[in-house]
């Protein structure tokens, strides 16, 4: 692996990560001819999706006004940073900026440092899911009505709906700080906690749970405290309680602390390195990390990409792990769909059409 192309046969992780089970096809739509194509692929197209900049679309003759008139049921699905209206819809965006416009760095990281990002590029992956969501409803929609629609997609937007879920405006006035780093301010302990060997997450989300944490604990004592067993003093006082489950759990293994918790039915669990995540069972039972392959190397496994999350009671789902070749359905799909000649697809692949 490397981050440049060393041969012609190279081809990109996220590419061979994010075309899998797709068709591949080249299409310039700044050439007239392109143009004409993709009029001709809208009209045997259900669902367009596109991600470009508010106005390309419109600049290029493929907005959804235009579209629309070639196939009043396509559904027109745009993702772009922050929407199709408002003052900053014309801004571009990656995953970075949308985090810090949201909020969402505000409150990641540790409170008594700089705000950070997640770790992994959070809002590009939530209106994606957002946006299959929006598909799926037209298409429903479309069913009833025979008509389809333009569904607007915006990160900040779907990043912003989760954020929200938390009444963070109101942490001001609980006295709270924005930034809780690893707890979460409804519950108290609820948090990471450096044992013997690594660190272990755990969180008890009833006064039952932290009753049984405190027997495990060998903390009978705090038992009867007016302060310790009431869940408002608890989460205002995080640090008082959080010192009294770090003593507890820097004495032993992560190994012990699972069991103990495990049997009482608390929520915890391991800090996972990537490394330990590969080699984690219950994702090997769930086929959750398959190697992807270059069509050029068939025989050799790559790096490891998600499998599907969603798991049918009678239907089959999983990511086709073949990857397609760039271009490689151009005659297929103009040919085979769009019913081009070969003479066709050939004059347009020597203009630099397709």
């Amino acid at each position: 692996m490397a981050f440049d192309r060393k041969t012609s046969e190279d081809l990109g992780i996220a590419y061979l990560k994010r075309t899998r089970g797709k068709k591949s096809i080249s299409l310039d739509l700044k050439q007239p001819e392109g143009h004409e194509v993709l009029l001709k692929l809208v009209r045997e197209a259900d669902v367009l999706v596109e991600n470009f900049k508010v106005g390309v679309t419109a600049r290029l003759k493929i907005d959804y006004e235009t579209l629309r008139a070639v196939n009043p049921r396509l559904i027109y699905c745009s993702i772009t940073g922050y929407g199709a209206t408002g003052p900053e819809r014309h801004r571009k965006a990656f995953d970075l900026m949308v985090q810090a416009a949201t909020g969402m760095m505000s409150i990641t990281g540790d409170p008594a440092g700089q705000p950070s990002k997640t770790g992994a590029s959070l809002s590009d992956g939530i209106a994606g899911t957002f946006a299959m969501a929006g598909i799926l409803g037209a298409l429903y929609q479309r069913h009833e009505t025979g008509l389809g629609q333009f569904i607007d997609v915006s990160m900040a937007d779907c990043l912003l709906s989760l954020i929200f879920d938390e009444p963070f405006e109101c942490y001001g006035d609980l006295g709270l700080a924005h930034r809780q780093g690893n707890r979460i301010a409804r519950f108290s302990p609820f948090n990471t906690y450096q044992a013997l060997d690594g660190a272990v997450a755990l969180g008890a989300g009833t006064t039952a749970d932290w009753t049984k944490l405190l027997h495990i604990m060998g903390r009978e004592d705090l038992l009867g405290s007016p302060e310790f067993m009431n869940p408002g003093w608890r989460i205002e006082n995080n640090e008082k309680v959080d010192a009294v489950v770090a003593k507890w759990a820097a004495s032993m293994p992560i190994e012990r602390i699972i069991v103990l918790l495990d049997e009482a039915d608390i929520t915890c669990g391991p800090i996972r390195t990537i490394d330990d995540v590969v080699a984690w069972d219950q994702l090997r039972v769930r086929d959750m990390l398959q190697p992807v392959r270059n069509p050029h190397l068939p025989a050799t496994a790559g790096p490891l990409a998600a499998g599907f999350p969603l798991k049918f009671s009678d239907a089959e789902a999983v990511h086709d792990p073949r990857v397609p070749m760039p271009r490689e359905h151009n005659a297929e799909i103009y040919e085979n769909l769009l019913k081009l000649s070969k003479e066709e697809v050939a004059s347009l692949s020597e203009g630099g059409v397709v």
